[in-house]
């Protein structure tokens, strides 16, 4: 089973997308965490995907992405996700920085997720 990572302070966005992922993706297993400073807790080198919400009370998404690099996580296994502009967000996250960086509000961007969950999961299942 792969094992999933979703950090984000909005309660409501990340009860959606855990069972989301969960109706879509059954073999994909998914923790979350509203606090950013309890996330930490949670990351280890062997998550297979972390995603991190930027904007967080007490502890921003920089700082969650930098803490889980140096626990081991490759950069390219973190999603950095915003309600900011892709402009001002590749700029904060240059190219390889992580793995990609998505404003959780437009939905072209679950396009993106969606190629990523189900790349995992092929893995899993194959």
């Amino acid at each position: 089973m792969s094992k999933i990572l979703i950090i984000d302070d909005d309660l409501a966005f990340l009860n959606f997308l855990k069972s989301y992922v969960n109706e879509r993706f059954p073999k994909l297993k998914v923790a979350t965490c509203v606090d950013p400073l309890q996330g930490l807790a949670a990351i280890s080198a062997d998550l297979d995907l972390l995603l991190i919400d930027l904007e967080m009370p007490l502890l921003d998404g920089s700082k969650v992405l930098k803490y889980a690099i140096e626990k081991g996580v490759p950069k390219n296994r973190t999603i950095i996700l915003s309600g900011r502009d892709a402009d001002y967000l590749h700029k904060r996250f240059p190219m390889g920085s992580c793995l990609a960086v998505l404003n959780k509000h437009e939905i072209k961007q679950k396009a993106v997720l969606d190629m990523i969950f189900a790349a995992l999961h092929r893995k899993v299942t194959a």
